[in-house]
This record gives C-alpha cells, sequence and structure tokens, in this order.
C-alpha cells in the first residue's frame, strides 16, 4: 500500500472517530465532572505522545518561546475548545453539540478576514456565513421550547465560545514555523490544555453527583484517550503530511452527519426535517466559505506575481 493510499485510509478514520467523540463525551459527563473528564483524557493523551514523541528521536526544541505557544494552543484548542464542548454537553445533545462545531472554518475566516489587510470579504464567503447563521437557526427552530431552559441556553453558548476558540487558536498555529517535532508539540498541547482544565475543574465543575464508577463513562474516557486523541491526532497529522490540506480537513463536512446519526441510534437525539436542513445548510455554508477563501487567496497570489509592489502588508 503506498503512502498515499494509507494517507486516505487516515482521513477515513478521522472522519468517523471524530465523528463519534461528541457521544463518548456525551456518556462521560452524564457521570464526571465535565472540565476533570476532559482534563484527564487530554493530560493522559499528552503523556502517551510526550513518549512517543521521545521515541521518534528527533529534535526537541524546550525554549521559552516554543513552550509558551504550545501552552497557548493547548488553552485555546483544549482547555477553552474542548473543554467547552465537554461542559456544553451536560445540557445539549451530541448532535446539536456537533452541528454547531461544524461552524469553526467560518469563524476561522472571519478571524483571517479580521487580522489581515490581504484578505476581504466576497460574495461565497458571504453567502456561506448567511447559511452558517440560518443552519443554527434552523436548530434552534426545532429546539425552540428549550430557550427557555437557562442550562440549555448557557450549553449552547458554551459550545459557540468554544468553536470561536478553537478557530482561534488555529489561526495562531497555523502561523508558526514548522517544527521539528511536530508529534512533541502536540504532545505539550494535550497536556498542558489538560492540565489547566484540571486546575479550572474545582472552579468550573459540579462534584455534587461525581461517581467514582460508572462503566460506560469509564469505556468512554478510553476511548477518547486512545482513538479520539492519540490516534486520531496521528492520523491527522500524517493526512496532512501526505496530502493537500484541502482533502486532510474533509472530516469538516462528514463529522456533523456522522455525529448526529450517531446520537440517533443511540438515543441521544432524533433525526428530522429541521436537523437535516441545518445540516445542509451548515455544510454547505462552511463549502462556500471555504471556497470563497481559497478564490481570494489564489487571486491574491496571481496578483502578486504580477504586481509585486501593489500588495498591502499585514499591520
Amino acid at each position: 500500500m503506498t503512502a498515499k493510499n494509507r494517507a486516505y485510509l487516515a482521513v477515513i478514520y478521522i472522519c468517523i472517530i471524530w465523528g463519534t467523540t461528541y457521544l463518548a463525551i456525551r456518556i462521560g459527563v452524564q457521570h464526571y465532572p465535565a472540565y476533570l473528564y476532559a482534563g484527564v483524557r487530554q493530560t493522559t493523551a499528552g503523556i502517551i505522545m510526550l513518549i512517543a514523541g521521545l521515541a521518534v528521536r528527533k529534535k526537541i526544541d524546550l525554549s521559552a518561546k516554543n513552550v509558551f505557544q504550545q501552552m497557548l494552543t493547548g488553552f485555546l484548542l483544549l482547555t477553552m475548545g474542548n473543554g467547552c464542548v465537554t461542559w456544553g454537553e451536560k445540557y445539549i445533545s451530541s448532535g446539536v453539540a456537533a452541528l454547531i462545531c461544524s461552524l469553526m472554518p467560518i469563524f476561522a475566516v472571519s478571524f483571517n478576514l479580521i487580522f489581515s489587510k490581504k484578505e476581504k470579504l466576497n460574495f461565497a464567503i458571504t453567502l456561506g456565513m448567511i447559511l452558517g447563521i440560518c443552519g443554527v437557526a434552523l436548530i434552534f427552530r426545532h429546539n425552540i421550547s428549550d430557550l427557555g431552559n437557562p442550562k440549555y441556553v448557557a450549553g449552547i453558548l458554551t459550545v459557540l465560545l468554544a468553536t470561536v476558540c478553537w478557530a482561534f487558536g488555529s489561526i495562531l498555529n497555523r502561523k508558526k514555523e514548522k517544527p521539528s517535532n511536530p508529534i512533541f508539540n502536540v504532545a505539550m498541547q494535550l497536556f498542558f490544555g489538560g492540565l489547566f482544565m484540571l486546575i479550572a475543574s474545582p472552579v468550573v465543575d459540579d462534584y455534587s453527583s461525581f461517581q467514582w464508577w460508572n462503566g460506560p463513562a469509564f469505556y468512554s474516557l478510553i476511548y477518547l484517550i486512545i482513538f479520539g486523541s492519540v490516534l486520531a491526532y496521528a492520523a491527522y497529522m500524517y493526512a496532512l503530511s501526505e496530502l493537500p490540506v484541502g482533502v486532510a480537513t474533509i472530516y469538516a463536512y462528514i463529522n456533523p452527519l456522522v455525529a448526529v446519526v450517531v446520537a440517533y441510534f443511540a438515543k441521544d437525539g432524533e433525526l428530522n426535517i429541521y436537523i437535516g436542513m441545518a445540516f445542509i445548510t451548515i455544510v454547505l455554508g462552511v463549502y462556500l466559505v471555504n471556497y470563497g477563501y481559497r478564490t481570494q487567496k489564489a487571486a491574491v497570489e496571481e496578483n502578486k506575481q504580477t504586481f509585486p509592489e501593489n500588495l498591502p502588508v499585514d499591520a
């Protein structure tokens, strides 16, 4: 089997596994405090990947600058991103959480538009953003009776915050220089992100319903550590190294569908016309935003080659 074929298998793995993690999280937070649960998951996965990073015998950058960068990325992607999703799923279904998280590329492009003078809105990006908002509105339309429940609203807003933080963290992470040992850097992100969650847990978690042992919740934690964090991150890094970014990140379109279907069969959600319309609308919106962004980047590169002196400079 060629390296490219293995990379395609890695993408398929990511599409399925990351779609199922929403249900696994939902099972866990019904019995364990959310930030404690997520913190144990990510610190354990981080330790495993730290060992793997040392095993590859590549140069490790332990400079203060690099360690701080990994801590910041871990805080945004995991402490705020994964942590807030985990906390939010105490009050909303795994399928709804996945649909909201699928808006991440829209927020990422929005940050690029805000922070870069080179990038501007075009028709495709604008239409895609409008469709993304409409998709979330369709979720609310189906669950309008739940909007009177403060915990449900808190869950929605917390997952939205998680999506914004994940997008912002992804933008910051993308601007870094290519690391000599990416496995070790990702391991630091996992470890520090999880460590911050463990520190925050006594403040944000409710320990009144804490259960020392619950079989399904414990097994879901093991599943998340091994399949959702360690193997999925490794598969994602391998896919990025062998395939175009557009192919490696196709999971963003498939994860919500997998999550909604899995939630339905696990009786953690339902499939109906509104959920179906929300999925189609959000995915189409994300596609249009990405398409508009790629088109704009291609135009900038073409203009740069033809009229390099006309290009604006980032502040």
